[in-house]
């Protein structure tokens, strides 16, 4: 099974080394494309106003200067079109991705675009208990449950156009209940803060942090984080509300 590995914490983040960690016992063809910065909070972005640039960092090992979708895309139409991966595995994310946040994660979109490619995708996220820690986030439930949660996940019959979200509860590996399939949530509240400050000119800067929300609504990804449970939602890229349709239609109707 070849398996292309990829991230939006950029080609040197920790989490994508305690992938590629994951990846090894399920594989030995691992190949690694991912994005040369940080690119958190990119989504589902293209790069199309500039040219985007290839570094070879050693066999089968590779960064791209520019999103997480454009170094997947990168790897399935160029660096491995002779020989495209059976499996794209996105993360291990530093901080969650549930709920409503997978729209704006680079890590959800980067298996969103393999997904678009037909081929298997799964996103993996390690969940850590409070800002500020960097680089020191502990990936240790990810990496003691991630091939316990891919396996099961590999060895499914495909389903065209869907991928899987997976999130590592901020709890030792010892403490983790199990995994929980559920569906995504939504956060009731707004949970984005606006952090204001004046930089060493005197000029004012903002910038976003993360709020604090304490719904969780039973049956979803937050409910079941929040109880030690390694979650997996499967997601597709279909937007259209079904439930809106007759409506739309009957209001356009002559």
């Amino acid at each position: 099974m070849r398996i292309l590995l990829t991230n939006d914490d950029g080609v040197y983040a920790p989490g994508l080394k305690v992938l590629e960690e994951i990846a090894r016992t399920l594989s030995d063809d691992i190949w690694i494309v991912a994005p040369q910065d940080e690119q958190s909070g990119a989504g589902h972005s293209l790069t199309l106003t500039r040219p985007l640039r290839i570094r070879k960092h050693g066999e089968r090992h590779y960064s791209v200067t520019g999103t997480p979708t454009d170094a997947v895309m990168m790897a399935v139409g160029h660096l491995m079109k002779d020989c495209k991966p059976d499996l794209v595995l996105s993360g291990v994310n530093r901080g969650a991705n549930l709920a409503e946040d997978v729209t704006y994660s680079g890590t959800v979109s980067a298996a969103m675009e393999g997904a678009i490619s037909g081929i298997r995708s799964i996103a993996l996220s390690q969940v850590y208990p409070r800002e500020g820690m960097g680089d020191a986030v502990p990936f240790a439930a990810a990496r003691a449950w991630g091939e316990k949660v891919l396996r099961p996940l590999i060895a499914m019959p495909e389903t065209p156009r869907t991928l899987f979200n997976v999130n590592f509860p901020a709890i030792e590996p010892d403490q983790v209940k199990g995994v929980r399939v559920v569906r995504q949530g939504f956060h009731d509240i707004d949970r984005t803060s606006i952090v204001e400050s004046v930089d060493p000119r005197g000029y004012r800067y903002y910038w976003f942090g993360l709020g604090t929300s304490d719904s969780v609504p039973e049956g979803t990804d937050l409910a079941a984080i929040a109880q030690g449970y390694v979650t997996v939602t499967p997601l597709h890229f279909d937007l259209t509300q079904d439930r809106a349709m007759a409506a739309t239609t009957h209001a356009f109707a002559d």
